[in-house]
């Protein structure tokens, strides 16, 4: 995809030049490891950490220069992994051409380093001393680390790691890791934080890529997508526990809307009962079962995760590749804790439940607990 493709944002109709936070994540598509490797010292995914490869070390480079042509954008975090760049930055002023001009340019310039990468491996005169025109950084490493902290830039990785790209990209210096597919030819994922606490989560989300990679490499089993797992007649896809499926006791988690307009006139006793009967029944080992959709039922998955009960969640869409469950499920799935189940297959354009969906979802909840009934 050249320079001149259409630039397809995330949300229509909307320019993005004013003041905000965004989300990028840059992906090499093959999903081939050329950034970096994952190290996991003492096979402790809290230890983990991504040792740049000369690529990833340009990429970031690149990085560290948007200050130079951007004044207006501060980048709160970054997070460079073995096939993508997760970045998140603050627009401190509204600008003439919004961030999409920030993202294309770095874009542009890490597209080159890909070109530049890929030639050198078909090029039999790139020596290790040489190195590709403009990929070698002017900054020492005292100089790019001491650069962070007027900029606000942080990384998941210790200050000594941090250091600009001075090696060449020598076939030997990445051996075993040549790239099938050119080079980052698909534009960035750039998506807004809108609503209020998100920027906590997403912070949390970016530093906690590589421990959440190293627990999936460490316990593969869990967070792959299993598919055509059939309970009473229908066929989902799921990721995490399927042995929770042979429990001895399951039970529904939905609360009514009738329940909800009592509480909301004054009378909350059979809400309020009702909740805590959930709570109760996962206390004694009962499977609890739910879409988990309403704001009241979501207040019951609260505690399920706080008091670290099994349960199976019905998703309203399916699984992309790589899939990761959110922040506050993915340690309950490693630990086993969870099965999460999908009817449909994953839908990209997907963006809000429907009220169809979520009786779907009830109905299927229903099911599943009718198989101990």
């Amino acid at each position: 995809m050249d320079s001149n493709s259409t630039w397809h944002w995330q949300e229509r109709n909307t320019a993005w030049k004013g003041v905000g936070i965004y989300h990028v994540t840059l992906t090499i598509p093959s999903r081939e490891p050329l950034l970096g490797t994952l190290v996991i010292p003492n096979n402790n995914p809290s230890q983990a950490a991504v040792e740049r490869t000369p690529l990833g070390e340009g990429v970031i480079d690149c990085l560290m220069h948007l200050y130079e042509h951007y004044p207006e954008v501060r980048i709160l975090q970054f997070c460079l992994m073995p096939d993508h760049l997760h970045v998140i930055f603050h627009v401190r002023q509204t600008m003439p051409r919004g961030i999409m001009s920030v993202v294309r340019g770095y874009w542009q310039a890490v597209k080159k380093l890909g070109r530049a990468y890929t030639a050198s491996l078909e090029s039999a005169s790139v020596t290790s001393s040489s190195s590709p025109q403009g990929l070698t950084s002017s900054l020492s490493p005292q100089g790019l680390t001491s650069s962070l902290s007027p900029h606000g830039l942080t990384s998941s990785l210790p200050p000594d790691t941090i250091r600009p790209m001075t090696s060449s990209f020598s076939p030997n210096t990445i051996r075993g890791k040549e790239p099938s597919h050119p080079l980052f030819t698909e534009m960035p994922f750039v998506r807004p934080l809108v609503h209020h606490g998100q920027l906590h989560s997403m912070m949390r989300y970016v530093q906690m890529n590589p421990q959440r990679l190293a627990t999936k490499r460490l316990m593969p089993g869990f967070f792959r997508v299993q598919e055509d797992i059939e309970i009473a007649g229908r066929r989902y896809s799921g990721v995490g526990n399927i042995a929770l499926l042979q429990s001895e006791r399951f039970a529904p988690v939905h609360v009514r809307r009738t329940m909800v307009d009592e509480a909301e006139h004054g009378d909350d006793r059979r809400l309020r009962d009702y909740m805590n009967g959930c709570v109760i029944a996962a206390r004694q080992g009962t499977v609890m079962v739910s879409p988990f959709i309403f704001p009241k039922e979501k207040d019951v998955l609260d505690v399920l995760l706080k008091e670290q009960h099994p349960f199976i969640l019905l998703a309203d869409n399916g699984f992309r590749d790589y899939y990761k469950p959110s922040d506050a499920l993915f340690d309950a799935v490693a630990a086993g804790r969870v099965l999460i189940l999908s009817p449909w297959d994953y839908d990209p354009d997907k963006r809000h439940i429907s009220r169809a969906d979520c009786v779907a979802l009830n109905a299927m909840a229903e099911d599943i607990c009718g198989l101990k009934s």
